[in-house]
């Protein structure tokens, strides 16, 4: 390769990371719409003029945004299709490696299929926690994804203890107020929940709503499932004007974020309608 080629090829290389960064930001604000052609542009010019490694990382980063939307299948295909080009790149047992296998996990998460994910979810970490070491927040990333497949399968005793290890790392490296921290708040408080301890359970989803309306806008839709969580809860503790509201202004925010037809809506949807169905009876019995 002359010079003249090696300096376009990193100039192209340059302009595929700013689309990167660019769509990762939009995505991160919910913007999925204005994320994915950003992606596809990155891809493009990847699978054109740049190696494997780089066609790799836009796989990736796209599969993450298609999982949020719902178009699991596609997701699927791109992080299959990213794996062995890391694989050849950088090794069987790198961190990138971890990071696969850890959205794989969570995309099976995502399709209620936890069985399939725990395998992924255990791999993540043993590599990850094998490269960087027990405490290192990447690793507490992957201990909490295991975590949540554990949760799904309604494995408490041996979830909860990982949720709360994942935290202790995250508060120690982030402090209180981190997106990682939200998120795992939300997830703590769903299994206290399952577990019927209602008030912990509440407790922890509203220091996650907190964090998570600090750092992201009111309409995000990873606020959103925590409203649609806090007003399930509400409606099993009978507080169903309080969850009414929490239901519409979360089903309002899906519905921005991604349409009528995913399964968030749906599922919050279902849960307003659930709602309202036992609201109009008691007025029919008083």
């Amino acid at each position: 390769m002359t010079t003249r080629q090696r300096k376009s090829q990193a100039a192209l290389r340059k302009l595929i990371r700013q689309l990167i960064r660019a769509a990762d930001e939009r995505r991160a604000q919910g913007r999925y719409d204005v994320a994915e052609p950003l992606y596809l542009r990155a891809l493009e010019l990847a699978e054109l003029f740049c190696g494997s490694e780089d066609v790799a990382v836009v796989c990736n980063n796209l599969a993450v945004l298609y999982k949020y939307m719902g178009r699991f299948d596609e997701a699927e295909r791109l992080y299959l299709r990213a794996l062995p080009l890391v694989e050849q790149s950088l090794g069987a047992e790198h961190p990138e490696i971890a990071t696969l296998y850890h959205n794989l996990g969570g995309l099976e998460h995502a399709r209620g299929r936890y069985v399939a994910g725990e395998p992924l979810a255990r791999r993540s970490v043993e590599i990850r926690e094998r490269a960087l070491g027990p405490h290192h927040p990447d690793v507490a990333a992957d201990i909490a994804a295991l975590a949540g497949i554990l949760d799904g399968q309604g494995k408490y005793e041996e979830s909860e203890p990982l949720y709360r290890r994942a935290l202790a790392i995250f508060e120690r490296e982030y402090g209180p107020e981190h997106y990682e921290i939200a998120v795992n708040l939300n997830n703590l408080a769903a299994l206290k929940h399952a577990q019927g301890h209602l008030d912990e359970a509440e407790r922890l989803y509203r220091r996650a709503l907190a964090v998570k309306e600090k750092l992201l806008t009111a309409e995000h839709p990873d606020v959103a499932m925590t409203l649609n969580n806090l007003a399930v809860l509400c409606k099993a503790q009978g507080r169903y004007p309080e969850a009414k509201a929490l239901f519409l202004r979360a089903l309002a925010s899906f519905e921005r974020s991604f349409g009528p037809e995913h399964p968030k809506v749906i599922t919050c949807r279902n849960n307003h309608a659930s709602l309202m169905r036992i609201m109009e009876r008691r007025t029919n019995e008083i």
